[in-house]
């Protein structure tokens, strides 16, 4: 069972997840939201002053992506990216569930700040489909919202992969450049928009009174542990220590962490005084990614958290970079030997390696959060490949390599 839980308090203007309610147009109306935009510019100042970085795993300044799909040429398009295809998180298919109008008002904004003539929302959740037609169906008329379905698969986010998609195509990374916000969805410049991101920018323009920084300080977490065991969805102010967060989602216990997904890498001893900060997090050498945290108790084994991890992107892998495909192998093929006692002596110089000249080679991120899942385990457990010479452990003789189960959460 997957909880809630809010740091932020009630009738903070930047809270999306106060539980409980459904969002019908009736509440949302009388919250504020669908509220006029005579002129866009001051929202989009707005947005650059409050901060606000995309939500999706780059934390790209949001302001940045809106001026360059408004000031290329040609009319524009804006996708509200649903797709989270990291099995640790649940927070986009949770407000496309219960908070379908306040991202549906956001893609409205983004629409008006970017001239956008056509809009879409991008998913592959059940549930939230539903939740997201009846909102259509009950919301103003304008502008038009198109309702692209796709399978749920590692790489169907990326924003490449999303356009190829919405185009009629698979749900495929693409070469770049150009990049959507140069070349889009039918060679339109495209602002794919993760769905908290927009949510955020709705909130922004329903409390135009508030301090910006405020509304889009907050950030949606989802945290578990092995199995997903004592998971929840909560919502914290930035800077918030891990450790605070190890403890709200009951792993006090845990003595290590797995960062943004898969994306962040693992951190051994410090982690708990690492601050949810993009900068502090990118300066210890790991990355916030999507914001979802998997924490390592005392008996779980690091190398067989990261053995999984490069075994389950591996098997994710798109197949089109044959870097990406021998990268990824080869990286959770080395790893899997040392959780089995069957390492090489070279084992450890040629996971070092590969994890400091893989990342940048293919067409997404996955190659990256393969090396940097390998790098980190070396250098945050440099005694686990030794410690698995000709033995391996009990914890790596269970875990099931490879098919995510490990990191997977329920959507509250």
């Amino acid at each position: 069972m997957t909880g809630v839980h809010s740091l932020l308090p009630d009738g903070h203007p930047g809270l999306l997840l106060p539980p409980g309610q459904h969002e019908d147009l009736p509440r949302y109306l009388a919250a504020g939201g669908y509220a006029p935009l005579p002129d866009p510019e001051p929202l989009l100042d707005r947005v650059a002053g409050a901060g606000l970085r995309g939500r999706g795993g780059a934390g790209f300044p949001t302001a940045v992506k809106l001026r360059a799909v408004r000031d290329a040429a040609g009319p524009a398009v804006v996708v509200a990216n649903g797709e989270e295809g990291e099995p640790g998180s649940v927070k986009d298919r949770w407000l496309l569930r219960h908070r379908p109008h306040t991202v549906l008002d956001g893609l409205r904004l983004a629409a008006a700040v970017t001239g956008a003539r056509r809009t879409v929302v991008y998913l592959s959740d059940t549930a939230a489909e539903r939740a997201v037609r009846r909102a259509l169906a009950e919301r103003p008329a304008d502008p038009r919202v198109d309702v692209v379905r796709t399978e749920h698969t590692y790489v169907a986010g990326e924003e490449t992969a999303v356009v190829r998609r919405v185009d009629g195509g698979p749900a495929l990374p693409a070469a770049k450049p150009p990049r959507p916000y140069e070349s889009g969805v039918g060679g339109a410049p495209t602002l794919v928009a993760n769905v908290e991101t927009l949510a955020r920018i709705a909130l922004l323009h329903t409390h135009p009174d508030a301090d910006g920084a405020a509304v889009a300080e907050g950030h949606l977490v989802t945290l578990a542990g092995s199995g997903g065991r004592a998971a929840a969805l909560a919502e914290v102010p930035a800077g918030t220590h891990l450790k605070v967060l190890a403890d709200l989602c009951g792993h006090g216990r845990a003595e290590a962490v797995l960062l943004g997904g898969m994306f962040g890498g693992l951190h051994g001893p410090g982690w708990a005084d690492l601050p949810l900060d993009h900068d502090q997090l990118k300066a210890a050498g790991g990355a916030l990614g999507c914001g979802a945290l998997h924490f390592l108790e005392p008996e779980d084994c690091p190398l067989a958290v990261a053995a999984d991890a490069t075994a389950y992107l591996a098997a994710q892998s798109a197949r089109q970079c044959g870097v990406c495909v021998s990268g990824t192998g080869a990286l959770a093929a080395a790893l899997r030997a040392v959780a089995a006692g069957d390492a090489a002596a070279d084992t450890a110089d040629r996971l070092g390696r590969w994890s400091a000249q893989l990342p940048g080679r293919g067409a997404c991120g996955l190659l990256d959060a393969a090396a940097r899942v390998a790098g980190s385990l070396l250098a945050h457990f440099p005694g686990q490949i030794d410690a698995h010479q000709d033995a391996g452990c009990a914890a790596c003789r269970r875990a099931r390599p490879g098919d995510g189960h490990r990191f997977a959460v329920r959507v509250p």
